[in-house]
């Protein structure tokens, strides 16, 4: 089993989660819907969601996906937190069709920590 996690806003979830299958924008306009793994979800969460308080990550089995998933390079390296360095975290998981439902395993709230920063999900 592969769990993948993808990053919602709770009121959004709150709509989605009526529905078989949940297409963000991102679908529309770049093709894809954006993924990460376990390690890669807290960096991409401090570089495009600081501030928010309302993130829930979708867990997801990707062997129970319907669409084509693939995995490829990230478009830039990450910035380390608190740090002038850049990672490389390797290639991101893209799905190429809107998620089926019935592949999530869990829904869990996603808040950043005292000190505004995102750490690894406990799964």
């Amino acid at each position: 089993m592969t769990i993948i996690l993808h990053l919602i806003a709770q009121d959004v979830w709150a709509h989605a989660k009526h529905e078989p299958r949940y297409a963000p924008p991102s679908l529309a306009a770049e093709g894809f819907i954006h993924f990460s793994t376990p390690e890669q979800i807290p960096f991409v969460a401090n570089r495009f969601y600081t501030g928010s308080e309302d993130l829930l990550l979708l867990v997801i089995e990707s062997e129970n996906l319907t669409a084509p998933l693939k995995y490829e390079a990230a478009a830039h390296p990450f910035p380390v937190p608190d740090s002038d360095e850049l990672v490389d975290l390797g290639d991101f998981p893209h799905l190429y069709g809107p998620i089926n439902l019935d592949a999530v395993v869990n829904v869990i709230p996603y808040a950043p920590g005292p000190d505004g920063k995102f750490a690894p999900p406990q799964l």
